[in-house]
C-alpha cells in the first residue's frame, strides 16, 4: 500500500495522562519515521488541540502515540471511530481491557493463561488495618499497580504492612481500583507483536528492585538482551503465549506483552501494551531490528496494518 494512497497521516501524542513527556517523544520520533517513509506525517497533540480539527485537514489515517488515559485506553478510538477516521492499533475494547491489569488478569485467568495470584483493592472503604490480611494471603511480598497507568507509574513494591497501607494511598491517587500482585522472583521478558506476528522477546536486567519508571527511562545501568538468551524451544513458547495473551484482551495491530519467568520456570503475564514506547530505542523499535526492520519500516508496517483493516 503505498504512501500516496494514504494522503495525510496526523501523529496523535501528547495529550494529558502522566504518560504526557513519554508521548511526545514518541510522536516526534514516528512522524519522522513516518515522513522517512515517504508519507504525508504532521504532529497532532491533542492537549492544544479539538479533534474536530482532524476532520478539517481530510487525513488519511490516524497514528496513535499517545500512552496512558485518554490515549491507550479506548477513549481516543471511540472518538475516531465515531468521526470515521481509520487508526492505528486496537480497537475501543481491545484498548480498554488491555489497560485495566485488573480486568486483563481476569480475562487471562478465566482461560488458563499464567499470571501470579493478586487482590483488588477498592479505595471507598479501605482501611489500613486489612493490609496485614492481603500480604498473608499473597505470600507476604506484593507489588502494588494501579489499574489504569502504565510506564509502571504508582508502582510499590511491598514487603510489610505499613508499607502496604502506604504503597495503597500512594496508588489511590490515580485509581479508584487497585491490582495487588504476589510478588515474582525472576527475570523479565517483552515480546512485541506486529500483525499476528511475535517478534524477537528481550530480557530486561535492571539493578532496581524493579523494571520501574526510572529503569525505563532515565537509568543508564538498564540492560536490553535481543537475543534474549533462551534456548529456541523456550523462546517461542513465550512467543506463544504472548500471542495468546494480547488475542484474550482483544488487542489488535501491533502492541507489547510484559512477562516474568518465576524460578521454578513458570511464565507470569504482568500486561499488555496497546501502545508502547515508540522512541527509536524504545522496546520495540528493538525488537523490530532484530527481526530486520528499520524504525522507519516499522512505522510504516504499523500503519499499513490500519489502512489494510479498515479496507476489509
Amino acid at each position: 500500500m503505498t504512501a500516496s494512497y494514504l494522503g495525510k497521516v496526523a501523529v496523535l501524542y501528547g495529550g494529558d495522562s502522566a504518560e504526557r513527556e513519554v508521548s511526545l517523544r514518541s510522536g516526534e520520533a514516528v512522524c519522522k519515521g513516518l515522513k522517512n517513509a515517504g508519507y504525508d506525517a504532521f504532529l497532532f497533540d491533542t492537549q492544544n488541540n479539538d479533534l474536530d480539527a482532524l476532520k478539517q485537514e481530510k487525513i488519511g489515517c490516524a497514528f496513535i502515540a499517545l500512552h496512558g488515559r485518554g490515549g491507550e485506553d479506548g477513549c481516543i478510538q471511540g472518538a475516531l471511530e465515531y468521526m470515521d477516521i481509520p487508526y492505528t492499533g486496537s480497537g475501543v475494547l481491545g484498548s480498554a481491557l488491555s489497560m485495566d491489569k485488573i480486568r486483563s488478569k481476569q480475562i487471562w485467568q478465566s482461560l488458563g493463561l499464567p499470571t501470579a495470584q493478586f487482590s483488588v483493592v477498592e479505595k471507598q472503604g479501605f482501611v489500613p488495618e486489612s493490609a496485614a490480611q492481603i500480604l498473608a494471603d499473597l505470600g507476604g511480598k506484593v507489588m502494588v499497580k494501579p489499574a489504569n497507568e502504565g510506564s509502571s507509574i504508582g508502582m510499590a513494591k511491598a514487603e510489610n504492612t505499613e508499607q502496604l497501607a502506604n504503597a495503597l494511598e500512594e496508588a489511590f491517587g490515580f485509581d479508584e481500583q487497585v491490582l495487588v500482585e504476589a510478588w515474582i522472583e525472576g527475570p523479565e521478558y517483552t515480546v512485541s507483536i506486529l500483525g499476528d506476528e511475535a517478534l524477537p522477546a528481550i530480557h530486561m536486567e535492571t539493578p532496581r528492585e524493579f523494571y520501574d519508571y526510572e529503569a525505563k527511562y532515565q537509568s543508564t545501568t538498564t540492560q536490553y538482551h535481543c537475543p534474549c538468551g533462551l534456548p529456541e524451544g523456550d523462546e517461542k513458547e513465550l512467543q506463544t503465549l504472548a500471542l495468546s495473551a494480547f488475542k484474550a484482551t482483544g488487542a489488535k495491530g501491533w502492541g507489547r506483552v510484559d512477562v516474568m519467568r518465576t524460578a521454578s520456570g513458570q511464565w507470569q503475564l504482568l500486561e499488555v501494551n496497546t501502545v508502547p514506547g515508540m522512541t527509536e530505542t524504545s522496546l520495540v523499535p528493538k525488537s523490530a531490528k532484530a527481526y530486520g526492520l528499520s524504525f522507519d519500516q516499522l512505522v510504516a508496517r504499523i500503519l499499513q496494518l490500519a489502512a489494510k483493516r479498515e479496507t476489509k
